[in-house]
């Protein structure tokens, strides 16, 4: 919190709960079959509408259309993009591999089958213009039928290494130039998402997540390193239009309730996510396995002009996070960060990043959302 910010601001990390009829619908279309388009677009509209008033109610400073068309975080690209063809079923990632039982009984969905991935059988174009457009006007005519009044509003996009970690490439000769390829594509959607006066947030998971997947489980250090130096290229290349302080990256260890023994330690990565063209950064605080990592902040301190914004709400239990504890967890980020450094607070992850596979109850989600602000208002006073 900078000496003239007022107080902690709030925000959130992108999907929210969906309705059961929405998720009805989600789970025909996954599944291909047909569908009303009438019957999608207001349930998709009356979705986002209620999302944007529930944030609106519980507080929250800097909003989103909390993802409601959308499959999941990273899959939705999967019909915004050419050469997708069928899916494969993929390991589990390595921290899983070890307790298989575990995550036999864990990882189901109705709606999409998440150990099968999207194929890329041919050249990958961006294809979704209509359908981003349609979401960004849905989400400006939300915000006007509520009458809220945010600080800011932002919207999400899969980053280019999220979609080549989750689809699997038949296509091309290399990983890099699948990879630049993505990334050429997704641009389109990064430049549409700033052209409409949104912030764009970049969802990065990987960024950090890469040390626990099969791939790279047994891998040294500097080899995470050099692929993850890879990947922030690859962003950078695709944001190239647009301008940094229009742009916010979320990354994490993955939203999901698991081991997460084999994380990478966030001191040792956090250079490399610095190379990012963008100005504001999320990353969890609240899972158990990294609260002690605000002290990385103080080893590896913040980029000049970011704004940090750390996860001090728990999005992986039904657990209300009591405000005060939000409240702690902001101070020691505080204490860690240099004084000039904006921050802003967030859950974790998102409260729906697939569709289907939400951990936490719905309304237990917006009542985290409410100690949120609370907590935030705590952390305010305490460090003015």
């Amino acid at each position: 919190m900078t000496a003239n910010d007022e107080r902690i601001r709030t925000t959130h990390i992108g999907s929210l709960p969906r309705p059961p009829e929405l998720l009805d619908l989600l789970t025909d279309r996954q599944s291909g079959k047909e569908t009303d388009a009438d019957e999608w677009d207001g349930t998709v509209a009356d979705a986002t509408r209620d999302v944007i008033e529930r944030q609106a109610e519980v507080g929250i400073d800097v909003a989103n259309n909390g993802e409601q068309s959308r499959v999941s975080f990273n899959w939705y690209v999967a019909d915004r993009l050419s050469g997708i063809e069928g899916k494969r079923e993929q390991e589990l990632w390595a921290d899983l591999q070890e307790f298989p039982d575990y995550a036999e009984e864990t990882f189901r969905t109705d709606v999409i089958d998440l150990s099968m991935h999207p194929v890329v059988a041919g050249p990958v174009e961006y294809t979704g213009r209509e359908e981003a457009e349609a979401e960004i006007v849905g989400f400006r005519e939300a915000i006007e039928a509520v009458d809220a009044d945010f600080d800011d509003t932002f919207m999400t996009a899969a980053s280019p290494s999220v979609v080549t970690a989750t689809h699997v490439n038949e296509h091309y000769d290399s990983y890099d130039e699948y990879l630049f390829a993505v990334a050429d594509a997704m641009a389109e959607e990064y430049e549409l998402v700033a052209d409409a006066g949104l912030t764009l947030q970049i969802d990065a998971p990987e960024l950090l997540t890469i040390g626990h997947t099969a791939a790279y489980a047994d891998a040294p250090l500097e080899e995470i390193k050099e692929a993850t130096s890879l990947h922030v290229q690859a962003l950078n290349e695709a944001l190239s239009n647009v301008p940094a302080e229009q742009v916010r990256l979320h990354t994490c260890w993955g939203s999901y309730e698991g081991p997460h023994h084999l994380d990478t330690d966030l001191v040792e990565m956090l250079p490399e996510i610095y190379e990012a063209d963008i100005s504001g950064l999320s990353v969890e605080q609240a899972n158990p396995r990294h609260q002690h990592e605000y002290r990385a902040f103080a080893e590896q301190p913040v980029p000049d002009d970011w704004t940090l914004i750390p996860g001090v709400v728990d999005v992986k239990t039904n657990v209300i996070d009591h405000p005060e504890t939000i409240a702690d967890r902001l101070e020691r980020v505080a204490d860690a960060v240099d004084a000039s450094t904006p921050l802003a607070a967030a859950p974790d992850c998102g409260f729906g990043t697939q569709a289907g596979l939400g951990m936490v109850d719905p309304e237990i989600a917006w009542a985290k959302l409410a100690a949120l602000d609370e907590g935030a208002a705590i952390a305010t006073e305490r460090l003015s």
